[in-house]
């Protein structure tokens, strides 16, 4: 009897712990980036007032994130209005191609922020195995929805998450 007590008291620990990992695993890393302008960033510093926050990870090389990007950049404007919503579109190339990110963005109009993710610390905290990976965080900045390629009509699924989350429900998490 000693013994099952003993085991289910044991699960009854881990299971707790196990919920408290996850919950952290929920929560940004704090690493540290730079801007297009080559001005340090830590990523603890991502926040938008309570508002929904993207994180798209791209690369210049890679055609699926570029349209992303693109798409999004036509409706942005109305989906800040309309949720307060905020992108960081976080670029994994080196420091080879790094310098082009920022012509790349300003040529394409993109008004949310840019960051350089140059050595991947960012990317490999995140678990980022292939882009486009798009993440989306709650007010509080909890990641809770992720989301990775790109097809036509992808972006209509994420801002019907991101309104979702701007007014307090959870994303169902269909990726």
């Amino acid at each position: 009897m000693k013994r099952i007590v003993t085991f289910v008291f044991s699960l009854v620990i881990v299971a707790g712990l196990q919920a408290q990992e996850s919950d952290v695993q929920h929560r940004l890393p704090s690493i540290d980036l730079t801007t297009i302008y080559g001005e340090p960033f830590n990523t603890s510093a991502i926040e938008n007032d309570g508002n929904p926050v993207i994180i798209s990870f791209w690369a210049l090389w890679c055609k699926p994130c570029i349209k992303e990007l693109n798409t999004i950049a036509e409706v942005y404007d109305e989906w800040v209005e309309e949720t307060g919503v905020t992108l960081y579109a976080v670029s994994v190339d080196d420091s080879r191609s790094s310098a082009k990110v920022g012509p790349t963005a300003n040529g394409n109009g993109w008004e949310f922020e840019i960051l350089l993710d140059k050595n991947q610390e960012f990317k490999k905290a995140m678990n980022v195995n292939m882009i486009p990976h798009t993440f989306l965080l709650d007010g509080k900045g909890n990641i809770v929805w992720q989301h990775t390629s790109f097809s036509e009509g992808s972006e209509l699924e994420l801002i019907e998450k991101v309104r979702k989350v701007a007014s307090g429900e959870k994303p169902d998490n269909t990726h």
